[in-house]
Parts: C-alpha cells; structure tokens; sequence
C-alpha cells in the first residue's frame, strides 16, 4: 500500500465526500474514485457503502481505518520532526575562536557544515582575550572555541577539544632565552605582562597567568596588554615575559621574541562555549563537527 493510498483513504474517512477529498488533495474527483476502487481490490472488498445521497465506512473499511490511524500520525510526526530540524539548520550560526590555531578548525567544520546544509549561513570571528564571553553574552556568538578554564552559570561548556603545549616568550636578550626549557617557579625572577581587561575572569587570570609560583612564591606583575599583539610587542620591548601556546610562536613572529618551552606547565586547553539559554540544533551539529576535525586533523598538522 502506497503512502498516497493511505493519505487518500484516511481523508475520505474524515470528509466522507469524494469532491470535499480531492480538493483538499488537489486531485481529480475520478482520480480519488480510482484509488479506492485499487485499494478495494487490494483488500478484496468494499470500504466505503456509496449512494447518490451518503458515502458511509463499511465495517472492515473502519477496521483497515483503526489500524492506519495510529502509523500514519506516527509517520507524519517523524516527517514533521525532520522539517522543523532542517529549518533549524537553514539558518545563520555564529562561531567565534580566540587564536588562530583554533580558528583553522572552526573553519574546517563550517566548510563540512555547509556541505551537509547547503542553505545554511557561517559567520565566523575572532574574538579578543580581552572580553572573552562579551560577544557572546551580546548574543552576537552562538558558539566559541576558547581558552579553558570557564565557569559561568550562563554559559554551558563543552568537553576539552584539544590540548597545546605551553611556553613562554621572553625578550630574545633575557637569560631565560638561552635555556632548553623554563619551570613555573622561574616566573617569580621575570615581570609577566598579562591579558587586560575588566571582563576577563579572574580565575581564568589565574589559570593563565599566575600570581604565585606552585611554591607559593609572588610572581612580579609588568604592564597589561589588551590585545595578544600589543603582549607580543612588549615582551619584544623588554618589559616582560609572558605565557603562551608554543604555537604562538608560529602565528605571532617577532624579532625580538624567543618562545621557551615550559617542562612542568600544563598545557592549555581549548574547548567549546555556547549561552545556556540559546542551545540548538545547529549549535549541536557544529560543535560536534568541530569536535571531528579538530581530532582528525590537529591545528599543528593543518598549519604545517
């Protein structure tokens, strides 16, 4: 039985007219005479009693009517579950990234989002380590991948995507440049130059750029910078060291730089942020893929 068959027999059923069924079908009247009659050769008898005055359901046309009903709701509510989530798809989805390396995954998974969802609009941007959450909580992003550790009640976070080594650019005539690596306890004989910015968290500071050594030791605090470039110029100034992804050394060149391995540093994390309030279907999908390329292809090998 063709899904055409069943819509044509169960509207017959609600309208009991075969004029009123094919207008709302938008067929012929003789065409919907024709499936009947197919349907009742099928079933081998009569579903419907017809005279010049009524059409009525015989008993084994409201039996076969009994037992369509509940799959055809079915069947519809799962195509109707598939429009809405397409629609859903169609729109514009905001993605924004806080350093170029993460940047090359958004990228790569907005090319595979709009080859699954022709119809769909990326808008990708950089977004500053100045005011990390600001954009989104303008509702200007629907989704970020950023430097960890965030905890906002307002903002859901997603799992660690992936993971960088961590460094630390030094003036390139500062004693620490001629060592094979650095320790955090280091930090307490350098001035660090920390990101800037009254929306910044401060556990997030802390997680970045530290106070105190793990010993418990102060860390001496230079000039803050507001932008990751005006960072870059200050340590090539001499004002400063400052901590890093090792791939910054590759994204951000500077004369003046030399970039340090930590030994003992933990890595930095980068993983994904969406608003609570404004989880979709596309923030979903998009996460997912980023989630896909970013461990198929880490952001060192796509960058050469």
């Amino acid at each position: 039985m063709e899904r055409y068959e069943i819509e044509t027999f169960l509207t017959l059923v609600e309208e009991l007219h075969f004029r009123r069924t094919a207008e709302r079908l938008g067929l012929a009247q003789g065409r919907v005479s024709q499936i009947i009659k197919k349907l009742e050769r099928q079933i081998g008898a009569s579903l419907f009693d017809r005279t010049s005055r009524r059409v009525a359901l015989t008993p084994i046309g409201r039996q076969l009517h009994d037992g369509l009903l509940p799959a055809h709701q079915q069947i519809q509510w799962a195509v109707d579950q598939a429009r809405t989530v397409a629609r859903g798809f169609a729109g514009p989805i905001r993605v924004g990234f806080s350093a170029p390396w993460s940047g090359e995954a958004v990228i790569q998974a907005a090319d595979l989002y709009q080859g699954r969802h022709p119809d769909a609009e990326v808008h990708i941007r950089e977004v500053q380590l100045n005011d990390p959450l600001g954009p989104m909580r303008a509702d200007e992003i629907d989704l970020q991948l950023t430097e960890f550790p965030i905890r906002e009640p307002d903002i859901a976070v997603g799992t660690v995507v992936f993971a960088e080594p961590r460094g630390l650019m030094v003036p390139a005539r500062h004693p620490f440049a001629e060592r094979p690596s650095v320790s955090v306890e280091d930090l307490a004989r350098a001035t660090l130059i920390p990101m800037a910015g009254e929306r910044i968290p401060q556990y997030w500071l802390d997680a970045i750029y530290p106070r105190r050594t793990p010993s418990g030791l102060p860390i001496p605090q230079g000039p803050g910078a507001a932008f990751w470039q005006e960072a870059v110029s200050l340590v090539g100034a001499g004002k400063g060291v400052s901590p890093a992804s090792l791939k910054a050394a590759r994204y951000y060149s500077h004369p003046g730089v030399v970039t340090v391995p930590f030994h003992d540093a933990p890595p930095i994390e980068y993983g994904l942020l969406w608003p609570v309030s404004r989880e979709t279907a596309r923030v979903r999908a998009f996460a997912e893929l980023i989630r896909q390329t970013a461990g198929a292809v880490r952001p060192d090998e796509a960058s050469g």
